[in-house]
């Protein structure tokens, strides 16, 4: 059974998001506001998928999912919950390695797919753990543990950086557009500014060091990741 953390501080939302999930098999913990998910997150069982409201009481859900992104060896994908609609709070949650957004009201059917999703996409399937490991280079990439080594030293990155590495070790040498990255990382159709690529692929090259000019940018195409 797939566990999932809700954090929604809208009583009615709440309930009807967490009877939804349970309908369809899922196990689910539910928090009215960041800091309590915050204090419970390091003493619980980790979540396979966060559903995280916007605005919220005290900090609200981007400062929250910094602050857990900045937990060590954090890899739980994301979906932001908010009542906004314009495209730089998409942009805005997309940039900070949310894997999805869902914007309310939405319908109980499509909250189930996309929470699916998040979680297939993320390799956490209940029974079928993905068991991978990739070295090119100095880069020895462990995707069972999420873990990454470059030259041999442990190196963090966020959930969205390093799926999309992955994409690019398993697809090495193969020319991959900025569309295609954003739809097999975000999970999306190339609606929003294909910018949100671009500031990942330069972040990513930073932590990589040397190994970030295997990431080669392929003019006016996308990039190639090649040794």
């Amino acid at each position: 059974m797939a566990f999932v953390s809700v954090v929604e501080d809208d009583a009615a939302v709440r309930e009807l998001i967490m009877c939804t999930l349970q309908s369809a098999g899922f196990d689910v913990h539910v928090y009215a506001c960041g800091e309590d998910m915050l204090r419970e997150y390091e003493d619980c069982e980790k979540p396979q998928a966060i559903l995280l409201d916007i605005t919220l009481p005290g900090i609200d859900g981007f400062e929250t999912f910094r602050r857990l992104r900045d937990k060590e060896d954090f890899g739980v994908p994301v979906i932001f919950l908010t009542a906004r609609t314009t495209e730089v709070d998409k942009v805005s949650g997309l940039n900070l390695g949310a894997d999805d957004y869902m914007t309310k009201p939405f319908g109980v059917l499509e909250l189930i797919a996309r929470v699916n999703a998040v979680i297939r996409r993320a390799g956490r399937q209940p029974g079928k753990p993905e068991v991978q490991r990739m070295e090119h280079g100095g880069l020895v990439m462990d995707t069972t543990g999420h873990i990454l080594y470059v030259d041999g030293v442990k190196t963090e990155l966020t959930y969205k950086e390093f799926e999309m590495l992955r994409y690019f070790m398993k697809n090495a040498g193969i020319v991959l557009t900025r569309e295609m990255l954003l739809n097999k990382i975000w999970g999306i159709e190339a609606d929003i500014e294909t910018r949100t690529v671009d500031m990942h692929i330069k972040t990513l090259r930073k932590k990589l060091g040397r190994c970030g000019e295997y990431i080669k940018t392929i003019r006016g195409v996308g990039y190639r990741f090649e040794v």
